[in-house]
């Protein structure tokens, strides 16, 4: 016999006994267990499988051989079409969020029709992949039986609803609260977050208010129990769809930005500044190569469509939920497929969560980038911040083999900005102390002025020693 490859289960494919995901020699597959069979069996014979696909909901996958299975008990092994990037709900801007609820329940709405249902609606099951939001577990359809409520209703409105409800009634930044919960923000918190205003809305009302109360009043014998044993009728179960739907649907942010949001209309370029800086982020790319660019600090993502008319696939990063709202906005406006937006703090980045923390990898473990662009970022860390210049740089190299990185002087207006209010404590940050502070890890290539300006761009390889 032959030795197989190496291969293991994904750290977060743990919970499901119908099947799992697991690596070999480096390639993705998905073990589906004859504990699943009649499931499977009745989802692939409905056609709902290949509806899911064809209508773009669900992952594409082929068959693989049944003796690539990981562990004894396969039905069939299957070879998902494999995410570019790992995204994680707290990473989401509102209306990512939004689409990938809504995307939950239009595939609750073919199930129906083919007689089958969702199992569970946990937002993990929903990635970004060219651009759209799409289902990633194959495994999460099962039969469905006469007058039997809709199981995921609670997990749906912890994972979806009530972020959302939070975000657009009270602020932007609560999505973050899916970085602390894992299994979705419990229902009782969002009814104590939201204002009270939110009880007049019959929508939420009905699918956090009084979902919350009656959990509490269940509580003893387990809401997930007292759910189970409501009887729902065909007609009572799609009506609780459609208002979800439309709950979710009526969901919008305020009309307003933040700072950061409005920083690419308030640069200090002017229209030979810009253009050189362009020129120069174009060519710096096309030397680098590769086929995957994390623009790190992408604000709305002038320079994330770059790298994308370069060719690469593009993660756009910033700290900035609003920035990221109106970078996603603006792309699914456009159509345009190749970048995915990120809401991401590089000076906080994801942590690895769940359990173990390996259920749910850390943004840095993830890095899988090409090149990288640091554009007007490295003062926000250094002065903003306070991170040493040595640290940016061991940081960036961590992300990729390539970067494209802008150097900002003391004397440029956003960063006199930034030293407006506080005592200047950064002897070392000038152009030779970042020379020297990125060095430790890089090679540096090029370095060109932008004209009309002071600042200083630089393409810099890791180094081998790195």
């Amino acid at each position: 016999m032959t030795d197989r490859p190496a291969a293991a289960r994904e750290p977060g494919s743990y919970r499901d006994p119908s099947g799992f995901v697991f690596r070999r020699d480096g390639v993705l597959y998905r073990q589906v267990n004859q504990a699943f069979a009649d499931d499977w069996t009745a989802f692939e014979s409905s056609g709902l499988h290949a509806s899911l696909v064809d209508k773009g909901i669900l992952i594409p996958d082929e068959p693989a051989a049944l003796d690539f299975a990981l562990e004894p008990g396969a039905m069939v092994v299957i070879q998902p079409e494999e995410i570019g990037f790992i995204s994680h709900p707290f990473e989401w801007s509102f209306s990512q969020l939004k689409d990938a609820a809504l995307l939950t329940l239009a595939a609750q709405a073919l199930a129906a029709g083919h007689g089958m249902t969702l199992r569970d609606a946990s937002a993990y099951n929903v990635q970004f992949h060219r651009g759209l939001p799409i289902l990633i577990d194959t495994l999460s359809f099962e039969r469905s039986l006469a007058d039997e409520p809709w199981k995921p209703y609670r997990q749906f409105c912890e994972h979806f609803l009530a972020p959302l409800a939070l975000m657009a009634r009270r602020d932007g930044r609560f999505g973050q609260l899916l970085r602390s919960f894992i299994e979705g923000i419990p229902l009782d918190l969002a009814s104590e977050l939201l204002p009270r205003s939110s009880r007049w809305s019959p929508g939420l009302a009905a699918h956090v208010h009084l979902h919350a109360r009656a959990q509490r009043r269940h509580a003893d014998s387990g809401a997930d129990a007292a759910h189970r044993s409501v009887k729902m009728s065909e007609t009572r179960r799609l009506a609780l769809l459609d208002h979800l739907r439309r709950t979710v649907e009526g969901l919008h942010l305020p009309a307003q930005g933040t700072q950061w949001a409005d920083y690419a209309d308030r640069t200090s370029y002017s229209a030979e500044g810009t253009a050189s800086k362009e020129a120069l982020v174009r060519r710096m790319l096309t030397t680098a190569g590769g086929k995957r660019a994390w623009d790190v600090g992408a604000n709305t993502g002038r320079y994330s469509a770059i790298a994308a008319e370069a060719g690469y696939e593009v993660v756009g990063i910033d700290v900035d939920w609003a920035a990221v709202e109106r970078h996603y906005l603006a792309l699914r406006a456009a159509g345009e497929r190749r970048i995915m937006p990120l809401l991401a703090d590089l000076a906080d980045p994801s942590p690895a969560i769940g359990w173990e923390n390996r259920e749910r990898a850390s943004l840095l473990d993830r890095a899988n980038a090409d090149a990288v662009i640091a554009l007007a970022l490295v003062h926000h860390l250094a002065i903003g911040r306070n991170v040493p210049l040595g640290m940016i740089g061991e940081l960036l190299a961590r992300l990729g083999p390539n970067l494209v990185v802008e150097w900002v002087p003391k004397e440029d207006p956003m960063v006199k900005r930034l030293l407006a209010t506080r005592e200047d404590i950064f002897p070392d940050y000038t152009i030779d102390g970042f020379r020297a502070a990125f060095q430790e890890k890089f090679d540096i290539l090029e370095e060109a002025p932008v004209e009309d300006s002071g600042r200083v761009m630089f393409h810099m390889a890791r180094s081998p020693h790195a």
